[in-house]
């Protein structure tokens, strides 16, 4: 059965960097309210001009205009018989031309221009002594978008520039941009998987394209209505898009080019382009989390309906080494998924039984809670300048039959369904009030000890029935310490803040888990009601990452202003320790201090006997 799953809330930021106008230039801009448009992210900073001009000093002239202006990238050529190929190797934002020139004339130019496929799109500003219709017309008709005459205002010129690089802007991201979703269009799409195509024969990997077919969105059109389809399809966009802007921000170092990108392949069809994929197993993840998040409900009136999608995966090489190919075969698994009823559908069945393998594996997790394959252990979490221990990080493990062991987030990431991982919650929760029982018995001094509770993959709700009940079964508040980590990917941000309230007024501990990630930001601090805030283990990555030291200090600032306790994670050598302490740090964790730990270790060694 397909699950729904709460709402996610994207993050979308535009950059609107304009370029500095002085004089009469700032006066016009200023009267007429012109702004580039937000979605195309423009930058003057950012354009490439190119002049061509058989006169050098014209030339010269024009680009020391446009740099009083703001603009600092330009290409030019005074031998116009060059201009073509210098655009094909050189793509240019915009193009500003002469018409009159010796051998090549700008009609002649315009022409080539439009006839060619890459280069038709390129916006073109006629600089030209010559006014007479004809010849106006002429250009207009070869795809001219403006005329200035000789000599040129410098004004004037800076805010023709600017108007035709925002109404190309505009007219690009309208060309490449779904309307409805505001996703990247099949134009989009087929680009990038050449590109992505490309790169992954060049460097030797894998990569993988992912269709979500949305199932019977002809029945919602003709039982609720061509909006009601609109507004499932903008809620479905939503979702799917943080699903693959939380797989982008895995992998540090990776380059950007290797992100998975979400598009709008079809009127009842999305696309993810996966450009690295190292082994299928990988992808797993991303594929249960799409279906999810796919999941969702639609409701009109009184009418609520749920509707869910099915999904298909095409790998590069081993399903087609060309864009097309891979392509076709894609659309043929996303429809068998369609046909069969299943969830999802792999091209080749070679990787579909690897893949399965990966997707199944949750179910394993049932079997070892029975089987007592899991176990708890601890890590001590220490005062910086003391030493002394503060709590302890609860921490996963799984001896499997074959001897396999898996540790920590390696078994969240394997409880793929709703209710494994509500199963894991319960199984910690449990363990911990155990343990902690034990200790008092045996006259230990009790430290909190931290829960991770992840809200990708539970709800508001699940956590709350599932924390009430560890408390119901005996569960102490003052000895547990409850880790929040994915608050960014709830659209129920206000629900987030009443949970933590809730629980420090019972008495537990709340911490924001990850912080520095995409799991976890600035923003989530605002309203949350929290002891402490966890930084990721990544931050400590001093020497791969010097800048990483001046987010420690701004994060240890903000932490203090807030009243907030800020522990350090991943903190595995002497070298670390040393800079938290000159930084005047309050807690960390790592194996510096112990690897985990089983309960009877972990309280011999760092709980000290009451008195």
């Amino acid at each position: 059965m397909k699950q729904q799953i709460e709402p996610f809330r994207p993050g979308v930021t535009f950059l609107r960097d304009r370029p500095k106008l002085t004089g009469l230039a700032m006066e016009k801009l200023a009267a007429t309210g012109d702004v580039f448009p937000a979605q195309a992210g423009f930058s003057a900073v950012d354009s490439m001009i190119m002049i061509v001009d058989d006169e050098l000093l014209n030339i010269e002239m024009t680009q020391a205009f446009l740099q009083e202006a703001g603009y600092s990238r330009f290409i030019s050529t005074n031998k116009p018989e060059h201009a073509v190929e210098l655009m094909r190797r050189n793509l240019p934002h915009v193009l500003l031309l002469d018409l009159s020139m010796p051998k090549v004339g700008g009609i002649q130019i315009l022409a080539a221009l439009h006839e060619d496929e890459q280069l038709r799109h390129i916006p073109v500003i006629v600089l030209t002594s010559n006014t007479d219709s004809p010849t106006k017309l002429k250009a207009l008709g070869l795809g001219a978008m403006d005329f200035l005459a000789k000599p040129v205002d410098p004004s004037e010129l800076a805010l023709r520039l600017r108007n035709t690089l925002a109404a190309s802007s505009h007219r690009e991201y309208l060309i490449s941009h779904d309307v409805l979703t505001q996703l990247p269009n099949r134009t989009s799409y087929v680009r990038d998987v050449e590109r992505s195509l490309k790169n992954a024969a060049l460097r030797g990997h894998g990569c993988a394209l992912l269709h979500i077919g949305v199932d019977r969105l002809a029945q919602l059109h003709d039982a609720m209505g061509r909006a009601a389809g609109d507004l499932l399809l903008q809620r479905m966009a939503k979702r799917l898009r943080h699903c693959v802007e939380s797989a982008q921000g895995g992998e540090l170092g990776q380059p950007e080019a290797n992100f998975p990108r979400l598009y709008r392949f079809d009127s009842d069809e999305f696309a993810v382009v996966v450009p690295f994929l190292d082994e299928i197993e990988s992808a797993a993840v991303l594929i249960t989390s799409l279906l999810e998040a796919a999941a969702t409900r639609v409701k009109v009136g009184n009418v609520e309906v749920f509707v869910t999608a099915s999904l298909g995966v095409a790998v590069y090489p081993l399903d087609g080494d060309e864009p097309a190919e891979l392509t076709k075969n894609v659309c043929l698994a996303t429809r068998q998924a369609r046909l069969t009823g299943n969830t999802y559908e792999f091209f080749t069945s070679e990787l579909k039984d690897r893949a399965v393998r990966a997707l199944l594996v949750g179910a394993d997790i049932r079997r070892a809670l029975v089987k007592n394959e899991l176990s708890m252990m601890y890590q001590p979490k220490v005062d910086i300048v003391t030493g002394r221990v503060m709590g302890g990080g609860a921490v996963l493990k799984w001896t499997q039959p074959d001897g396999t062991i898996l540790e920590g987030d390696q078994i969240f990431r394997k409880a793929s369904t709703s209710d494994m991982a509500i199963a894991l919650a319960e199984w910690m929760l449990s363990e911990a009030t155990k343990h902690t029982a034990n200790w008092r018995s045996e006259g230990y001094a009790v430290v909190p000890l931290g829960i991770k509770l992840s809200l990708r993959q539970l709800t508001i709700a699940q956590i709350m029935e599932v924390v009430s009940l560890a408390v119901i079964r005996g569960a102490k508040a003052k000895f547990l310490c409850l880790e929040f980590s994915s608050v960014s990917a709830v659209d129920d941000i206000d629900g987030v803040r009443r949970m933590t309230s809730r629980f420090r007024e019972w008495g537990f501990r709340v911490a924001l888990d990850s912080f520095g990630t995409v799991d976890a930001t600035l923003t989530d601090l605002s309203g949350l009601s929290l002891d402490e805030i966890k930084l990721d283990a990544c931050l400590m990555k001093l020497d791969d990452y010097p800048q990483n030291a001046a987010a420690l200090r701004a994060t240890l600032s903000l932490a203090r202003e807030l009243s907030i306790n800020c522990v350090a994670t991943g903190v595995h050598t002497a070298r670390q320790l040393s800079f938290l302490k000159k930084i005047n740090g309050d807690q960390c964790q790592g194996r510096l201090f112990n690897n985990p730990m089983p309960a009877a270790d972990f309280a011999l060694k760092w709980l000290a006997r009451a008195n």
